[in-house]
């Protein structure tokens, strides 16, 4: 044994009296709870979880200066006093599961009605005059020209120029056939419904108007292009793009009027918003130009005709701009490769 072991040693005797003396007894760890549980185990119990009482924030309670100082953007509502509520889809997503047995025969056929609805928001302005504003205008135009490339012209709004006709868009096939259907306005908090009687008999004779028209649930093999695209008309109207007093509808009802000669003070922001989507630097003008020249197809695709096996471009984008009245045709993509 070396000397510093032999020190050790001794330091260890001498610790071991001095607990022996002042009877203290060393420190054993704990091998079982202080608490054994009644069931006899010597488990440690389970640490528990937190539990928050109430429910979390969803939102933050605070905006900065900049947020709260920017201008509200308009709904076309500012002269209506209304609470803002969630919409529902005309047509709820299909789910997995069992279907639902308790909805009502009102339910099947209005599509966006729904059982135990929440209140409707009625503005300060009678619904009735308002309902009454959508039938009793007078024709204050001309019917519009079509030039030979079937582009139609509006003396009074040189900038609007669309090549499909109201009639062209239904009987080719538009809105998956449901653009009609009855329909639950939360902001009027009134049912619309068989106002598609207004349309002028030539334009919906020999066509099935609960398949082409006032369909309760949307298709897309009613579709031209056989695609579902676009929004419903309970989320445009929750978006504030819609304008009750002219169009409870909104922009293709507009254009029914509107081509049939009416004028209104909505005239000019639904010009603009087809300006923005399919005038001639329009967002989905552009989309599908740009498409047939990713693909380098320099012929135009329409649905049913051409070559079996041709390249399909973008059906889904075909779809939105005939919604809006308008369609690619050869003049505007040879000008498109042209300009490449």
């Amino acid at each position: 044994m070396n000397e510093y072991e032999a020190r050790r040693q001794e330091k260890i005797k001498r610790n071991q009296a001095l607990f022996a003396e002042l009877d203290i007894k060393p420190l054993i760890p704990q091998k079982t709870p202080r608490h054994p549980q009644s069931n006899g185990s010597t488990r440690p119990p389970a640490a528990k979880k937190r539990k928050i009482v109430g429910e979390l924030p969803t939102a933050p309670s605070r905006s900065s200066a900049r947020l709260a100082s920017a201008p509200r953007k308009p709904d076309y509502t500012d002269d209506a006093e209304v609470r803002s509520v969630a919409l529902p889809r005309s047509a709820p997503r299909r789910r997995g599961g069992k279907s639902n047995e308790k909805r009502t025969l009102v339910d099947r056929s209005l599509g966006s009605v729904r059982e135990q609805s929440p209140m409707s928001l009625v503005p300060v302005k009678n619904v009735d005059e308002i309902r009454e504003g959508w039938t009793k205008w007078e024709v204050a135009a001309e019917s519009p020209t079509r030039d030979v490339y079937k582009v139609f012209h509006f003396e009074d709004y040189p900038d609007f120029t669309p090549n499909k006709s109201p009639e062209e868009m239904l009987r080719e096939g538009a809105f998956g056939g449901s653009y009609y259907r009855p329909l639950r306005s939360r902001k009027l908090g009134i049912v619309v419904q068989d106002d598609w009687k207004e349309l002028p008999p030539a334009w919906i004779e020999g066509l099935n108007v609960y398949t082409y028209l006032a369909n309760p649930a949307y298709s897309p093999e009613i579709n031209k292009f056989k695609v579902s695209c676009g929004q419903s008309i309970e989320e445009w109207e929750a978006a504030g793009w819609i304008s009750h007093e002219h169009d409870v509808r909104g922009w293709f009802q507009w254009y029914t009027r509107f081509f049939r000669g009416r004028r209104c003070d909505d005239d000019e922001r639904q010009v603009g918003r087809w300006k923005k989507c399919v005038g001639e630097t329009g967002r989905w003008r552009r989309t599908l130009l740009k498409k047939y020249g990713l693909l380098g197809v320099r012929e135009v695709f329409d649905d049913g005709e051409g070559e079996e096996g041709a390249a399909e471009v973008s059906p889904v984008v075909h779809q939105t701009c005939h919604h809006w009245a308008f369609e690619v045709r050869q003049e505007h993509l040879d000008e498109f490769w042209a300009g490449r």
